[in-house]
């Protein structure tokens, strides 16, 4: 076989692999642990803060590119409450998280059921009371993020799908002393998409 004819027969197979894309609106809880911030001390008194556990909704689309293996970015709003511990006293705040995973699937692709694993990387913007993202109020935390779940296709083009993922990053509010450790969320959620 030429290596003509062999660059023509391979740049033809590419488009036979399976691949699909998935496109999922999500919502659920959001547990945090670890989640004493630390402490403000502002020369009279020391003030302690923690996080409180919220719910969140989103968006994930997922490239599913091999037969067992797929991409998956996305996005995700986190409604918590910033809470001095010291005075009782709570705020609405947000966490905006994007986020990359790689996934592992048990079946392969254009099965009805198909259990996953996940792991990857993820960025979280501490938003507190009374700022906004885009005015540069936010604390942008770094991590990463595992866990697992299971999407069933309940007709050739949707798809439900149940996610159980832990998110680990650096404390926020780089100003607060005694911060240590990371903070843990973990999100249990569920998802509706379109599969194309």
């Amino acid at each position: 076989m030429s290596p003509r004819v062999f660059c023509f027969l391979l740049f033809c197979a590419v488009p036979a692999l399976p691949q699909s894309a998935e496109f999922s609106i999500i919502g659920g809880v959001s547990r945090l642990n670890n989640k004493n911030l630390g402490v403000l001390n502002d020369g009279q008194s020391l003030t302690a803060y923690s996080l409180t556990d919220g719910w969140r909704i989103g968006f994930r689309t997922t490239l599913n590119n091999w037969r067992y293996f797929g991409h998956e970015f996305g996005y995700a709003y986190n409604r918590t409450h910033l809470r001095n511990d010291t005075a009782g006293q709570e705020n609405g705040m947000a966490i905006h998280q994007g986020f990359y995973n790689f996934l592992a699937y048990a079946t392969k692709e254009g099965s009805k059921v198909r259990p996953f694993a996940a792991g990857g990387v993820h960025f979280n913007s501490y938003t507190p009371p009374g700022t906004s993202v885009t005015s540069g109020g936010a604390y942008t935390k770094f991590g990463f993020n595992y866990g697992g779940g299971v999407k069933y296709r309940l007709t050739p083009i949707f798809n439900l799908r149940f996610d159980v993922r832990q998110y680990q990053n650096g404390k926020p509010f780089n100003f607060l002393v005694n911060r240590s450790g990371f903070i843990g969320q973990l999100e249990v959620s569920v998802g509706f998409g379109l599969v194309i």
